[in-house]
């Protein structure tokens, strides 16, 4: 039976796939995924098949070959860009004579190195543990040992049994802190609706220079590196415009091709940010071939988010490394749909905050909103955000409130509440149709 290593950072990639060799840009990903986690590459495999093998994902001829590569390399570790099963990184295993690892396990490798606040921490022990709890069957040999031993015999319950159980109070203890992490947030969040302060979220695809933007905006001073993934925990700053006004810019996780699902919901908190957002920069790097792949990548991780209906602007960064001025192109209605800079250089950060500025340059409107005896919630959460002016109390045991809100916090919040437009007036006599836009 094979003892998993505890240690051992000389690797070998493999690139199996189901639908064509890979590309020569997936390849790169990931070997820079390799890389960023601390492995030195000793050598590689591709290999194509129309369906993968049950066993080993990849063939039995391919198996030889990649049997041959690690003896030759003298490696202590494979790592498959491909998911696999945990069924077939155990037979990998015991085959392979080494440790296993498949992109979602590389992923939260290097997600546990780069985490440094207590909530990071937490968001990152949660994930492995999730992504944990369906390895268990095929792990070390100890845990196909029965409890033995002066105290310990009785029950008969196995150590991966006992694993199991652990694995699961502790998912649901770091579950706990991370909602009242989330509790904290969702009130800084309220905070700002009160006092009417926007907030703009950062986003983009790891390594597209989020952090170096952030600081050149904000004078944050977050860590800053040429490597995949080289910031993991959020931060939120002010962020000064023009004319004394100024808005929140919170900074997030980047993205990449096939984020795990474990950390999309253990930074679920975290990415938040960019779902109640008021305007979403989408950051590109406009010097990377595989751009329109990266963007497309972006937005569908914003579409499991339900951020794809924030407003967005695309900002194209390191036009220093493309020799191209800064300009700002707009849309139908004049305002700023993309913005060309370099954070390095400054160039352009200018012409982005007055494009910041333009978008979020929204009327504040009032309107009269008649809520039935059982909305007394939808009328609580009025009031926590701050929107009312007045009420009045009808006779049927409902409420008339006045309200002052921007258009799209009004919509949005008929929205998350699922209340009927028909609902709104101009005046405080109780709505019978649809009101007419002001």
């Amino acid at each position: 039976m094979f003892e998993r290593p505890q240690s051992g950072e000389r690797a070998v990639l493999v690139h199996a796939s189901t639908d064509g060799l890979p590309d020569e840009s997936e390849r790169e990903e990931f070997a820079e995924l390799a890389r960023s986690a601390g492995a030195v590459i000793t050598g590689e495999l591709v290999s194509s098949r129309r369906r993968p093998d049950p066993r080993f994902f990849i063939g039995k001829g391919k198996l030889d070959e990649l049997r041959t590569i690690i003896k030759d390399a003298e490696a202590e570790l494979v790592i498959s860009a491909a998911a696999l099963s945990p069924s077939q990184e155990r037979n990998l295993e015991k085959e392979l004579q080494c440790r296993v690892l498949d992109r979602a396990g590389l992923i939260l490798d290097i997600f546990a190195q780069r985490a440094r606040s207590f909530e990071g921490k937490l968001q990152v022990e949660l994930a492995q543990l999730r992504h944990l709890s369906t390895r268990l069957v095929r792990g070390w040999t100890h845990l196909e040992r029965q409890k033995g031993g002066i105290g310990l015999r009785g029950p008969g319950e196995t150590q991966l049994e006992t694993d199991r159980r652990l694995v699961g109070k502790r998912i649901r203890q770091l579950t706990e802190r991370l909602e009242h992490v989330d509790i904290r947030r969702t009130i800084n969040r309220r905070n700002r609706m009160r006092a009417e302060i926007p907030t703009v979220a950062l986003v983009g695809y790891t390594n597209a220079g989020k952090s170096t933007l952030f600081n050149a905006l904000t004078d944050a001073g977050v860590y800053v590196q040429d490597q995949l993934f080289a910031t993991l925990d959020p931060t939120v700053r002010r962020l000064d415009l023009k004319d004394g006004e100024h808005v929140v810019l919170a900074d997030t996780v980047g993205f990449v091709r096939d984020l795990p699902h474990e950390l999309i919901a253990a930074f679920k908190s975290t990415l938040q940010e960019a779902r109640e957002a008021d305007l979403i920069l989408h950051l590109i790097d406009a010097s990377d071939p595989n751009r329109w792949q990266r963007v497309r990548q972006v937005n569908a991780v914003l579409k499991q988010l339900d951020a794809d209906q924030v407003p967005q602007i695309r900002v194209y960064n390191k036009i220093d490394k493309l020799d191209r001025k800064p300009r700002v192109t707009n849309n139908r209605r004049g305002e700023g749909r993309a913005v060309w800079i370099s954070a390095v250089t400054g160039e352009g950060l200018e012409l982005l905050k007055e494009a910041i500025a333009q978008r979020l340059q929204q009327k504040t409107i009032r309107r009269f909103i008649h809520l039935d005896p059982a909305q007394g919630r939808q009328r609580a959460k009025l009031f926590e955000l701050g929107a009312v002016l007045t009420e009045e109390a009808l006779e049927d045991g409902g409420w008339t409130l006045e309200l002052k809100m921007t258009e799209k916090d009004l919509r949005r919040f008929l929205k998350h509440e699922n209340l009927a437009e028909e609902q709104l007036a101009l005046t405080a006599s109780k709505p019978s149709a649809p009101a007419a836009n002001e």
